[in-house]
């Protein structure tokens, strides 16, 4: 097989930046294709085809990410660990945007700011993998590297990496955007009405009556904004729902990247907050390369590992001019290290005179697995690092601008605790994600209460 993509030569770190510019550095977690040629056509057909957002939509991300930078306004990034083809279904789609809109509502009342909602939705089609290639009863494929580039089944066939899956991403993708902005735009489920929301879980709570309270709040504070404006809330805010995926297959991202009439620079139309994961950040290789030539705001998530010079060759090159808005640091430390690195992190970009948005996942440092081999990931220690990453960035004078939360609106069983205190046993009953764990629906409003509240008392 003949690798899609390889190091041409040693490149100048001034070197002008072009669409094709990535190819030229080493490219990690890329897929290797068998006909080369077949690759470049599809790519090809898809830069042809109408880009799947607007660069207005771009500005307007970029512009309300300022203002988190500047400390007045909150981010909540959320949906799935990897989206699947199979599941572009109108139930499963409403479902993610009625949990992100909740906790929004919910985050809006603890924080006393505006929440941006940024969905981990319509390209979140492809997963980093740790070996290349996997192995089950002496028989060796390629590893499942997510539907834009391979399918589940273990079949030779299967784990081909198939060029054309491009090509249906990009649909699946236009038909997930394309119901979300319809959905938002018809005042879906009249969602300003938390006395209609799912608190059952609340029961197994505590804290059952704050709950209740809470949302009870909630449905006073928009009637009374909707009895003096004289209109309703659905009217007020039609659409304000950004879209996010990690921008880890190249080919796919160079191919929605274009200019646009009338603006500056390069826009990346298949997403408005693209990110660069952990294991492709390296500040010399293809994927910061790419990212540091669009307009786009760009995100990257960094671990216990990062260094200080690491740090700031990334914002060098990723926002060279300081703009506001443009680069979004998504820390993923764990529960166990975030108090010993965080402080070093925040530290490092504060002492350089550098400014970037800091953003919370609380998710990728949490993962287990049980006894019986099922990856999963504990509520409680999901919480304990938020509740911790708040305190450290308030203790050192900076601001947590976000959370970024792998959740699902539907009622999965694929982390324990919460309210109904799942266990490990209850993971059998409804686990189906197919790479990482996900909070389910209860799970994901339990936390943004359990936020809000954190944030109400921290003022």
């Amino acid at each position: 097989m003949i690798p899609c993509m390889f190091v041409l030569a040693e490149v100048s770190a001034q070197t002008p930046w072009t669409l094709e510019s990535w190819q030229t550095r080493p490219a990690l977690q890329q897929p290797t294709y068998e006909n080369p040629a077949e690759l470049r056509a599809v790519v090809e057909q898809l830069a042809a085809l109408p880009p799947l957002l607007t660069s207005y939509e771009v500005i307007q991300l970029r512009e309300q990410l300022a203002e988190v930078e500047a400390g007045r306004r909150f981010i909540l990034q959320g949906g799935d660990c990897a989206e699947s083809f199979a599941d572009c279904q109108g139930a499963l789609i409403a479902s993610k945007l009625k949990i992100l809109l909740q906790m929004s509502l919910v985050l809006v009342q603890g924080s006393k700011r505006p929440v941006t909602r940024i969905a981990r939705i319509a390209g979140q089609y492809a997963k980093p993998r740790s070996e290349d290639m996997e192995t089950r009863n002496g028989v060796t494929l390629p590893s499942y590297r997510g539907d834009l580039i391979n399918r589940p089944a273990f079949t030779p066939e299967d784990r081909r990496p198939d060029p054309t899956l491009l090509l249906r991403a990009y649909e699946r993708a236009g038909l997930t955007l394309n119901f979300l902005r319809s959905l938002a735009k018809g005042g879906f489920a009249d969602l300003h009405h938390p006395e209609y929301w799912d608190l059952s879980f609340a029961r197994h709570s505590p804290m059952e009556a704050e709950f209740h309270h809470m949302a009870s709040g909630i449905g006073e504070a928009v009637r009374f904004m909707e009895n003096i404006l004289g209109i309703r809330a659905s009217e007020i805010e039609r659409v304000d729902l950004f879209t996010s995926h990690e921008g880890l297959h190249l080919w796919y991202e160079q191919a929605q990247t274009r200019r646009v009439p009338r603006r500056e620079g390069w826009f990346n139309l298949s997403t408005h907050l693209p990110w660069i994961g952990f294991r492709t950040a390296q500040v010399d290789g293809a994927h910061v390369e790419f990212f540091r030539g669009i307009e786009n705001p760009v995100g990257v998530k960094v671990g216990a590992s990062a260094s200080e010079e690491m740090l700031l060759a990334l914002i060098d090159k990723l926002n060279p001019q300081g703009r506001p808005g443009k680069l979004v640091f998504i820390h993923r430390l764990g529960n166990r290290k975030i108090a010993e690195h965080l402080p070093r992190l925040i530290r490092t970009v504060r002492n350089a005179g550098k400014r970037v948005i800091w953003v919370c996942d609380p998710m990728h440092g949490n993962t287990f697995m049980t006894p019986d081999g099922i990856k999963t990931r504990d509520f409680g220690e999901i919480l304990s690092e938020l509740e911790q990453a708040f305190d450290i960035h308030a203790a050192e004078g900076s601001y947590l601008g976000g959370v970024h939360i792998e959740l699902t609106g539907e009622n999965v069983t694929e982390c324990v605790g919460g309210a109904r205190g799942l266990t490990a046993s209850d993971l059998h009953r409804a686990y189906r994600s197919e790479v990482d764990p996900r909070l389910n629906y209860e799970q994901a409003l339990e936390m943004a209460m359990l936020l809000a509240r954190k944030m109400a008392r921290a003022g």
